[in-house]
């Protein structure tokens, strides 16, 4: 019998011993490997078990990591431009003032934020003074108001590149892309009128007036004495609205006087957000107003520090902006009560631009 093997109470030989301490070792190496791999395991477990299970941010639903995003602006390179954006002061530019800014910001540019800036003259003087690099303007205004001409095309491509070439070579602005939607000048009636007499078309609102003295033409108070308002109206319809028919309001309450009936027909803007809230319908105009596409209007000066990107970036903002949807981002505003640079945001970010 070999003492301290068939025998356990015998105490171990030199060998035995050295075999025993060696045995230890190795066990006490794989339990402390053990150990780090539990540890391990669950540090990488912590970031997709989040205090109840949720998975964290920096997880995708399938595991995977989530490496982030940006949006298709982040491509075009404005790193060290400096462009201070400015806008008129009613909710559509307010709007579009934020969408500039913030498409602008998304590429890089140093922006400085001069929204509100005022009404049409106070914009269109500090954009070429230099007080503010660039803001949204509306084709038919260029047209008539900043040259000063007459008879604008009904064609809003060609409108808008007949103001570009004069307004470039004249003022030094550049006129960037268009928008699709058409903010022109129009009447609308309230549903109860509608209801009592159907739909009309602008020579079946001359008509009405001219069978019903009584009835009234809410304006704002420049639309009578603006060569692209009233007048455009009564040489297309031949009837000139007489003093007694006509009432001038503050904006926001030709909608809802309009809206009561207190206003026979009220002169409004084609995409403001409170003709659907308020279920206005709006007058047919088979094209006696101007054309309104906005584009970007910006002083050479600053476009030229990089004019390939400004095109493209003002191209991929404007295109969705149909009637329709400048009408909602409007009425958010206006009617909901949201803050237009939130709004501005969830527009970009839908077109998936930011």
């Amino acid at each position: 019998m070999h003492p301290g093997v068939d025998n356990p109470s015998a105490p171990p030989g030199p060998s035995e011993e050295l075999a025993i301490h060696t045995t230890s070792r190795i066990r006490v190496l794989l339990a402390l490997i053990a150990l780090l791999a539990m540890v391990a395991g669950a540090c990488a477990d912590s970031g997709a078990d989040d205090e109840g299970g949720e998975e964290s941010s920096d997880t995708t639903e399938d595991g995977a990591a989530d490496e982030g995003g940006e949006g298709e602006l982040a491509q075009y390179d404005l790193e060290g431009v400096e462009v201070t954006v400015g806008s008129k002061d009613f909710t559509e530019q307010l709007v579009l003032g934020q969408v500039y800014l913030q498409a602008l910001e998304a590429a890089g540019a140093d922006v400085n934020d001069q929204t509100n800036t005022g009404g049409t003259a106070v914009a269109r003087t500090a954009l070429t003074s230099g007080e503010i690099d660039l803001y949204a303007e509306y084709n038919g205004t260029g047209w008539t108001v900043h040259l000063g001409r007459e008879d604008p095309s009904f064609d809003s491509e060609e409108l808008t590149e007949g103001v570009r070439e004069g307004d470039l070579e004249e003022n030094g602005i550049v006129w960037i892309g268009r928008a699709p939607f058409n903010n022109t000048y129009g009447f609308a009636a309230g549903p109860d009128f509608v209801e009592e007499n159907g739909e009309l078309d602008l020579q079946g609102m001359a008509d009405y007036l001219a069978e019903n003295p009584d009835a009234t033409v809410c304006m704002e108070s420049e639309y009578p004495s603006r060569p692209d308002g009233l007048v455009l109206f009564e040489d297309a319809t031949g009837y000139e609205v007489t003093q007694d028919q006509t009432e001038i309001l503050e904006t926001n309450l030709i909608y809802t006087e309009t809206a009561s009936g207190a206003c026979t027909f009220g002169e409004i803007f084609t995409t403001d957000g409170r003709i659907p809230a308020l279920e206005l319908d709006i007058i047919d105009d088979p094209g006696v107003h101007i054309l309104y596409n906005i584009s970007a209007t910006m002083r050479e000066e600053v476009y030229e520090t990089n004019p390939e990107a400004f095109d493209a970036i003002f191209e991929a903002v404007h295109a969705p902006l149909d009637n329709e949807t400048m009408a909602e981002l409007n009425r958010r505003v206006s009617v909901e009560g949201e803050e237009p640079a939130a709004v501005a945001q969830d527009y970009l970010e839908s077109q998936g631009l930011i």
